[in-house]
């Protein structure tokens, strides 16, 4: 930065335009979510059966249904408008970066997605089904397993979006370590350190269960080591590269 202007990879932009442009995509993403928003409202019933699966869902206030619509619209068109956030940062970004933090950013972005997806499968499609049988198990004649809706959509979203995000472990190292701030050995060495955090998180953003909490402590330690492997296979490309230009 320089003269109150900051370099960009195709021209000089004043701190202002900057932050023009800023304003510009947030408004762009604003109401690109707000659209898809809505969209997501109108097949809210549909996504409702989904989630749903054989349960039979109640409310027991009269806004409860609407406002877990509303709700689950919103969570809807905030997925589905991913791509959208995605492209906006990394237009927003790019310039301004180095040739090698750029193929990093651009490389993240990808696996950010693709994390995020894989992590909602795995909650959905395995995860989910086991917590939902367990807690199930707990009911008799005269305990029978009715849910509202409103607490069924935030523990099923909250669940779901808690997977997303822990899949992004492995993607937080590889960037640590393709940025040379964070070393395969460092992470080795403070691997006791890590599972004692990962039972913390755990316990913060899963519901208040063993289950839970066992499910996604499991995965969490193996995207751990999954991380470091990714780290380490960084740390050998760049040696690699460094030989390469040695000689």
């Amino acid at each position: 930065m320089s003269g109150g202007r900051v370099m960009g990879a195709n021209q000089p932009l004043t701190i202002m335009e900057h932050f023009t442009e800023l304003r510009r995509r947030l408004i762009r993403v604003a109401i690109f979510v707000v659209l898809a928003s809505i969209v997501g409202f109108v097949f809210a019933p549909r996504l409702l059966d989904v989630l749903a699966m054989e349960h039979v869902l109640i409310y027991i206030r009269p806004s409860e249904a609407f406002i877990a619509h509303i709700r689950l619209g919103l969570l809807a068109g905030i997925m589905a408008s991913t791509p959208m956030i995605f492209y906006q940062v990394l237009a927003f970004l790019l310039p301004a970066l180095s040739k090698r933090e750029k193929l990093v950013l651009i490389v993240a972005t990808i696996m950010m997605f693709f994390l995020f997806i894989g992590g909602l499968a795995f909650a959905w499609f395995l995860v989910f089904p086991i917590a939902l049988d367990f807690f199930a198990s707990f009911a008799h004649e005269q305990l029978l397993p009715w849910y509202t809706v409103s607490d069924y959509v935030s523990f099923t979203s909250g669940f779901l979006l808690a997977f997303g995000l822990v899949f992004q472990l492995p993607l937080v190292f590889w960037v640590l370590g393709a940025l040379g701030l964070v070393s395969s050995r460092f992470l080795r060495s403070g691997r006791k350190y890590a599972i004692l955090i990962i039972v913390i998180l755990a316990a913060l953003i899963t519901p208040p269960d063993v289950v839970s909490q066992i499910l996604m402590i499991l995965p969490m330690l193996v995207l751990f080591e999954f991380g470091i492997l990714l780290v380490r296979l960084s740390e050998r490309r760049l040696k690699m590269q460094e030989a390469t230009l040695e000689t």
